[in-house]
């Protein structure tokens, strides 16, 4: 199942990438946080790794690392702004639970591998 960007989430990415012309692509993945465990994290991607798959979504090069793919495989990602506050916001078919404030996420324990 492929990842999935809004049009508010892909101008958004266009707009960091566009204030980093050098960096190839914004890095979507994981790391261990939270109350739940995982997190998600969105930044500008400093490289390109022979294990990370790459994903052309709507003008916006998308990298995801090979051991996070499991965990985000399907998400859709969107960007919501409410007053001041602006966030990604992620619609995720692995994830089982989240904790309360929307930081951390689980997901079944047959998608569990060791993350990064």
């Amino acid at each position: 199942m492929p990842i999935e960007l809004t049009p508010a989430a892909a101008a958004r990415m266009r707009d960091f990438l566009g204030r980093n012309p050098v960096a190839p692509g914004v890095r979507f993945g994981i790391k261990r946080t939270g109350c739940s465990g995982l997190g998600y994290v969105v930044d500008v991607a400093r490289s390109v790794t022979a294990d990370d798959k790459v994903f052309d979504l709507d003008g916006v090069r998308l990298i995801v690392d090979a051991k996070a793919l499991p965990f985000v495989d399907g998400t859709r990602i969107d960007f919501t702004r409410e007053g001041l506050n602006a966030s990604f916001v992620f619609h995720n078919p692995n994830a089982v639970g989240e904790c309360g404030c929307g930081e951390s996420f689980t997901v079944a324990e047959q998608t569990r591998q060791p993350a990064p």
